[in-house]
């Protein structure tokens, strides 16, 4: 049989994968484009969240390996370089949540390329991890000049150029599409990618401030001291500060029919109300925590205010706990939910409180127990404490129960008011939650007078931030979720209230402000419990009276901003 007809099949060029010594034919260049631009894709499809959040993470992807082909015109190089860094970037932060529980953002290569006394301690804590960053880089620098040299392709720079430019706009209209970031995005979302190119916009304005607080460049008063120690004028008494989970006195809405019993849970020893404003609504209860706990507003904090409990850890040294460890007090905190969440369990212990009782310590079944149920922990731990010692107690309790959702019966068997006819489903539950939650506050005060009648007790609470049961009194539509409420600092969707109340215990005058701004909260406390004072608190209290309460929205914006700088040149806060 005559192979004559085959002939025109022996004689054709077959594929090469290398055409030019030394480089990938134009074949091979572009399958594996392909190849690595089908793994991108799918990458971002299944991970990247909803369909603004991939639009926006593709779109910044895209836009980085456009950009790269502009400036070397090979394909292959600029995507493969790409996705080396996509794949750095998402391992980086499925390891930083495992050990922190949020992810990676842009502000921790800043942090980390330029703190030399971080690198040293990563590289005697966690040498392992920094030996494999290290290789990871040098495996991309490799990657990248390999490809580099053998990359065939020489893309036109006017396609380049113009896929980069529909990549920005694109990039720039899933930003505003996917609105607001919300407050839990990098804690558990996992949002890796989208999460880490959103964060940079915060981080260059960080970089553009040169620290994270907000502060004047310079100052011209004395720096302050932390005194040595710190001795009372006579036995202080034990510290109780309840943080009292979305709770909001219901007679701030005149539109709103409820059982007046409730008013004099929010009423101090006075018997007046004390409003309070605080820098969250619905949610992000750490952003208050962080504020009473250091005595600093989060919102001078800009972008960054999200995460002040990790970016924070361990850089804050005159905090409320550790003044009154200086004052001979243990410190304990009674935690409702695992103490990792939003790393609060390093944030507390950074702070000055070492012994945490979480979700786990305390045999909790749910984590939205009766209050009750910590207050009795919290009674178990006095009168163990007490048993064996004559020092003074600080303990730091989070309530739960009325903590959303309210489209269901809390604890339906217990018989307490909601709201009167016609109040909506969502407020009819919470304020049988807010009857429940007095309830259990007046039992724990009434044992601790049967339980240490000789102990003298100052008992400060605060509500942390509004209940999203709110929203339609304060003119939101009901369809939206506590993030989606968005207002303004002097909204009245802010203000909570605090008491201070003292039992075998006269505390001296409450603060003559109409409003107490959250960060004043500790100076407060130290001065209600008549403790001395360390510099930087008698300057809180100085603040306080100056801006008639008022902290971040103080008229006077350069007193804060000069406190600021001093906290900072005294060592009392590094804002890097």
């Amino acid at each position: 049989m005559s192979t004559e007809p085959f002939s025109v099949f022996r004689n054709r060029p077959r594929p090469r994968l290398f055409e030019v010594p030394g480089q990938l034919s134009a074949h091979a260049v572009w399958f594996a484009t392909a190849l690595i631009a089908a793994a991108l894709a799918y990458y971002h499809w299944r991970y990247e969240g909803w369909r603004e959040t991939i639009i926006f993470a593709s779109a910044i992807t895209t836009g980085l390996v456009a950009a790269l082909t502009l400036l070397t015109r090979r394909m292959l190089f600029s995507i493969a370089v790409v996705a080396a860094v996509v794949a750095m970037i998402v391992i980086a932060s499925d390891v930083k949540r495992q050990y922190i529980e949020m992810v990676l953002h842009a502000y921790d290569v800043v942090f980390y390329l330029t703190s030399m006394a971080t690198l040293k301690f990563l590289w005697v804590d966690h040498s392992v991890h920094l030996l494999a960053i290290g290789f990871a880089f040098t495996a991309t620098a490799i990657l990248g000049y390999t490809l580099f040299r053998t990359d065939s392709s020489r893309v036109p720079r006017v396609y380049s150029a113009a896929l980069f430019v529909c990549c920005a706009a694109i990039g720039l209209w899933a930003s505003q599409a996917k609105g607001e970031r919300r407050n839990t995005l990098f804690y558990w979302d996992n949002l890796y990618l989208s999460s880490f190119y959103a964060s940079w916009s915060e981080t260059l304005e960080t970089l553009w401030r040169g620290q994270l607080l907000d502060a004047l460049r310079s100052q011209p008063k004395p720096l302050f001291k932390i005194p040595a120690n710190c001795t009372p004028p006579e036995k202080p008494p034990h510290i109780i500060l309840i943080h009292q989970e979305s709770v909001v006195p219901p007679s701030q809405f005149p539109q709103l029919s409820y059982d007046k019993s409730l008013d004099p849970f929010f009423k101090s020893f006075d018997g007046k109300l004390h409003p309070l404003r605080v820098e969250t609504y619905g949610g992000a209860s750490w952003l208050t925590e962080f504020s009473v706990l250091s005595g600093v507003s989060t919102y001078s904090f800009g972008g960054m205010r999200t995460f002040v409990q990790s970016l924070m850890q361990g850089k804050i040294h005159d905090t409320l706990p550790q003044s009154l460890a200086r004052c001979g007090y243990r410190n304990a905190v009674f935690y409702p939910v695992p103490k990792d969440f939003v790393s609060n369990g390093r944030f507390y212990a950074a702070t000055g409180m070492p012994e945490i009782f979480d979700f786990k310590a305390q045999g909790a079944k749910r984590y939205n127990e009766r209050d009750k149920f910590y207050y009795g922990n919290a009674l178990k731990h006095f009168e163990s404490h007490m048993a064996s010692s004559q020092a003074p107690l600080f303990t730091f309790i989070i309530t739960s129960a009325t903590h959303l959702p309210y489209q269901y019966a809390y604890d339906p068997e217990v018989n307490v008011p909601g709201g009167g006819p016609g109040t909506d489903p969502e407020m009819n539950e919470y304020l049988r939650r807010l009857g429940m939650a007095k309830l259990d506050y007046d039992e724990f005060r009434a044992d601790l007078l049967k339980r240490f009648p000789n102990e003298k007790f100052l008992i400060v609470q605060y509500g942390d931030h509004q209940p999203v049961a709110t929203r339609t009194l304060l003119g939101y539509d009901s369809k939206l979720t506590a993030e989606d409420v968005k207002m303004s600092p002097d909204s009245p969707g802010f203000i909570t209230y605090y008491t201070i109340e003292g039992l075998n215990y006269q505390p001296p005058p409450m603060p003559a402000v109409e409003t107490l701004e959250v960060p004043y909260i500790g100076a407060v406390l130290l001065d209600a419990a008549r403790l001395p004072l360390s510099d930087a608190y008698r300057e809180r209290l100085r603040l306080m009276q100056l801006c008639d309460g008022r902290y971040y929205s103080c008229a006077k914006k350069n007193e804060i901003l000069g406190f600021h700088r001093r906290l900072i040149d005294s060592g009392l806060v590094d804002a890097r």
